[in-house]
């Protein structure tokens, strides 16, 4: 399929605070996250959220990628 988006996930913190619409995307490399974005009037696309660091970065993209998997395991068993 040419729609390389898999899932579109929301993140929420200490029950405190919530990031939505981070897209889960399917590459040649494999799956990675997009965090939410907003097109500026230029034309670019640019994150409204997103961790400062890239320790971070991939401690989110595994949390969020690890979820995705689960959850896709469960609904094949189904």
């Amino acid at each position: 399929s040419e729609n390389r988006m898999r899932a579109v996930a929301s993140v929420t913190f200490d029950n405190e605070i919530v990031i939505h619409d981070i897209k889960i995307i399917e590459s040649q490399n494999g799956l990675f996250i997009a965090m939410p974005s907003k097109k500026a009037p230029n034309g670019d696309f640019k994150d409204v959220a997103h961790p400062i660091n890239p320790e971070v970065r991939a401690m989110f993209e595994e949390a969020i990628l690890d979820a995705y998997k689960n959850a896709e395991d469960v609904a094949e068993e189904e």
